[in-house]
């Protein structure tokens, strides 16, 4: 359980893959948990079901307006433009290299892992993500592996990754023990 705790989602303004964002908050929110939605501008913001627009969601705040001082941990859903997005982000890529600073937990599924290599903390860590990432992490000094999730606390703190939507359910309940601590 997770009660009390306050987990940030941090997107883009639009591209994230809707059900990266969607069932992990559910699962955050069964755990006892308050999701809250981190983007860098404040209004809606719009997901995809791959290339095709789904359903916005509602900013809670702005990247440049908080810090992981604020949350418990931290959750990056994929969608290919989505962390492309973010990790151009100053704010955006400060904020997440914040939860690694102060050993929080993060959970990144699919193409998000692309911002914490531009955060800088993946170097000597193992993780998952998309398949077509694995040169990227490693060049970032990952050790990428091909599994449904991996956990990782080689590090200042957990660090919960997945390779796509069919490792939801495994990388959903990986997250949330994350959180619980």
């Amino acid at each position: 359980m997770i009660q009390g705790r306050t987990i940030a989602f941090l997107v883009a303004p639009e591209g994230i893959e809707q059900v990266e964002l969607t069932e992990p908050w559910k699962a955050v929110e069964q755990a006892g948990g308050t999701p809250k939605l981190i983007s860098t501008e404040r209004g809606r913001v719009q997901a995809f079901n791959h290339l095709d627009k789904a359903d916005t969601f509602p900013v809670d705040a702005v990247a440049g307006d908080v810090s992981a001082s604020d949350f418990d941990g931290l959750v990056l859903p994929g969608g290919v433009a989505n962390p492309d997005f973010l990790r151009m982000q100053p704010e955006a890529v400060r904020f997440v290299k914040e939860f690694f600073e102060a050993g929080k937990p993060v959970a990144a599924i699919c193409h998000a892992p692309w911002t914490l290599v531009e955060a800088d903390v993946v170097r000597e860590r193992t993780l998952t993500s998309w398949p077509s990432l694995r040169t990227d992490l490693r060049n970032a000094g990952a050790t990428w592996v091909d599994k449904e999730v991996v956990v990782c606390t080689g590090g200042p703190n957990t660090l919960v990754t997945s390779r796509k939507p069919d490792d939801l359910k495994a990388f959903c309940q990986a997250a949330v023990e994350a959180f619980g601590g």
